[in-house]
């Protein structure tokens, strides 16, 4: 439960300010976030800090065990794939790969889905009506089923599965965005701003917006976490980021074949991909308790 806070008189504080402290309550959605901020650091510098290229081969120290092993060395953390390459240094080059472009997704998918959901929202009869069924209709395939789908048309590689993905996940903020509009409309303030003289533009922006930024952003940190598992996956299938490629998917895929004798090859980064879907969802969880109306 979240906690209550009873303010009086000069103190009691701005509805952002009455955010954060809800937020920053909640002591997982809190660690969730430094997480975040820490992610985040790794795929803008992790390229800068790795002590190895990530296709940098040493012959010398095939499948070299983890500092922590009797077996393993300082000079590689994390230890070696099959190859010799540094597993360290290729799971901070990952994280701009995995981390970096699904926030580039998801920020492109959101821009698209608050258009097309933003006009639709705004649209009655028979328009609205047939959009929000083939919403329906496209949002009963999966995001990772859509995105195979389009890889498939238009081939594997990176660049590709940044479409894929992107056109699998726009729907979803479509959606969200389109409902959350439909229902703000049926509010009596909304209908007595039509009375007042409001035009429709004024009424999307001034009246229902500011009541359904909540949807926006709980969205958002759904669909950053949806990307980096879309995204791990069509690299586990090959079908996404290629050889030597270090995206943390790819990487799980690569160590599979050593996965008896050398686990480490697979468990690092799959636990990479673990705690950045983790914290994200600690932080939407986060979110939506703090911007329930409950706590406004």
């Amino acid at each position: 439960m979240p906690q209550i806070k009873i303010y009086q008189g000069d103190e009691i504080p701005s509805p952002m300010l009455k955010i954060w402290h809800t937020f920053a309550d909640n002591p997982f959605a809190f660690a969730g976030l430094w997480a975040v901020v820490g992610f985040l650091l790794l795929a803008v510098f992790g390229p800068f800090i790795a002590p190895y290229s990530p296709e940098h081969q040493d012959p010398h120290a095939l499948l070299l065990a983890p500092s922590w092993d009797p077996a393993g060395t300082v000079e590689h953390f994390l230890g070696t794939d099959d190859l010799g390459r540094d597993i360290f240094s290729r799971l901070l080059h990952g994280a701009h790969l995995t981390f970096g472009v699904a926030l580039a997704i998801v920020l492109t998918s959101l821009v698209l889905g608050f258009i097309i959901g933003s006009i639709s929202g705004m649209m009655k009869g028979l328009k609205s009506s047939i959009l929000s069924h083939l919403l329906d209709a496209l949002l009963s395939i999966p995001s990772l089923l859509m995105a195979i789908l389009v890889v498939a048309v238009m081939g594997p590689g990176l660049n590709n599965v940044f479409w894929a993905v992107g056109i699998a996940l726009t729907p979803q903020f479509v959606r969200a965005i389109h409902q959350a509009i439909h229902e703000e409309l049926q509010k009596e303030y909304v209908k007595a701003a039509k009375l007042d003289g409001a035009n429709p533009i004024q009424i999307f922006w001034y009246v229902i917006m500011p009541n359904v930024w909540d949807t926006v952003i709980i969205q958002t940190t759904l669909g950053i976490s949806a990307a980096i598992l879309d995204i791990a996956a069509l690299g586990f299938l090959n079908l996404g980021a290629q050889a030597p490629s270090p995206e943390w998917g790819a990487m799980v895929s690569q160590g599979m074949d050593n996965i008896l004798t050398a686990p480490w090859t697979v468990t690092i980064p799959g636990v990479a991909i673990l705690c950045s879907v983790l914290a994200i969802n600690l932080v939407g969880d986060g979110l939506r308790s703090a911007l329930s109306p409950i706590n406004n």
